[in-house]
């Protein structure tokens, strides 16, 4: 399945959980809900995933942790906030350089439409090859 494909998915599970539970909440309760939700339709789904870095060649376990990480291929950091700031779209690029993967989604929850929550962010992602009929 390709990350964009997954992202649909993961998408349409945080409306449900959105709808379901509304904003105003603590991260926990919403990364339980999607993490569930995410099961349950067949989803290979790790949390709190630990995220190593290297730096001058020195290995380092230096407590990153991605919030979810869905089919080993997307990264999703949850965020129940007044704001998305420019610190968390960074923290995202970092877990997807670190970590190799090539999508990850912020999704902040504390939002009256989360649609508006949900922020794409690529690093080096090939869109699929569409074939014309």
């Amino acid at each position: 399945m390709h990350e964009n494909d997954i992202s649909f998915l993961i998408r349409k599970a945080a409306f449900e959980v959105h709808t379901e539970l509304g904003p105003g909440l603590l991260e926990s309760v919403y990364e339980t809900a999607l993490v569930y939700k995410l099961r349950a339709i067949g989803l290979d789904v790790k949390t709190q995933v630990p995220l190593p870095m290297t730096y001058k060649g020195v290995g380092m376990d230096v407590g990153f942790r991605m919030d979810v990480l869905v089919e080993n291929r997307v990264v999703v950091e949850i965020k129940s906030i007044d704001a998305i700031l420019e610190v968390h779209h960074m923290q995202l690029l970092t877990y997807l350089k670190l970590s190799g993967h090539k999508l990850g989604l912020l999704i902040n929850f504390n939002v009256p439409r989360v649609k508006e929550g949900i922020i794409r962010k690529v690093n080096g992602l090939e869109e699929p090859q569409r074939t014309s009929a």
